[in-house]
């Protein structure tokens, strides 16, 4: 299981940086579960990227976050900073999208990014490959609108920051009011600290809810619920 968190200038860093954190943590405890012949999941791994392959990326409030070139395995060879510097970049099961700057139209951020477009080099053209060719795509806050401009959203049930709701509804996606709604291949999230509950979602979905729920307990997080649809698009 691959996870890959997609940056662009003027992402929100809490909408990046709580998921990052909560799969990392994942990724260790399932290689030390397996390293202990405790197999709970296949391998997993976890990266931060660029759109445009930028080793550094400026978040929104200001905070510069590098770029490592290898993922995060969790495997017994990672150097000191922590990834496993032979490790492959491969194609991600996970593309996970952070929002930031929709609402006050920032020059950077979810705003700009949009009004790029949908062609090569952009969030919205990596979203619809990697929906194309199988993988899941999550946004937290108002990421969800870079998925809805690579028109995967409608008619799918979905959530976003709260000011941008009718931004999206705009789109013909499905408003759910939830923390987190799980639609199959497609998983959002709502505003900023929802992107934590999504991480979780995430896990207890591909690796079970006590891997969940443990490293929910280290960060001394409560959780919420997804909203899972019983029918429809959940098997997509």
């Amino acid at each position: 299981m691959h996870l890959r968190i997609l940056l662009y200038p003027g992402f929100d860093e809490l909408d990046a940086i709580g998921p990052f954190e909560v799969l990392s943590m994942a990724v260790r405890r399932i290689a030390a579960l397996r390293a202990n012949d405790r197999p709970a999941s296949s391998p997993w791994s976890v990266e931060l990227a660029s759109i445009d392959g930028a080793r550094e990326i400026r978040a929104s409030n200001g905070l510069r976050v590098g770029i490592d070139p290898a993922p995060m395995s969790g495997a017994p060879t990672e150097g000191p900073g922590g990834s496993a510097a032979t490790a492959p970049r491969t194609s991600p099961d996970v593309l996970l999208v952070p929002g930031g700057g929709w609402v006050d139209r920032s020059r950077i951020g979810a705003w700009s990014e949009f009004e790029r477009g949908d062609g090569a080099g952009t969030v919205a053209h990596e979203v619809r490959r990697e929906i194309d060719r199988g993988a899941v795509v999550a946004s937290v806050c108002t990421g969800a609108m870079l998925l809805a401009r690579a028109g995967v959203l409608r008619g799918r049930r979905c959530i976003t920051h709260h000011a941008a709701i009718d931004d999206l509804a705009a789109f013909g996606a499905v408003i759910v009011r939830a923390r987190v709604v799980d639609d199959g291949n497609i998983v959002t999230a709502g505003g900023v600290t929802s992107g934590i509950d999504l991480a979780l979602h995430l896990v207890s979905r591909f690796a079970g809810n006590d891997l969940a729920d443990g490293i929910a307990a280290t960060l001394e997080y409560e959780r919420r619920a997804a909203s899972i649809p019983t029918s429809g698009t959940r098997d997509r």
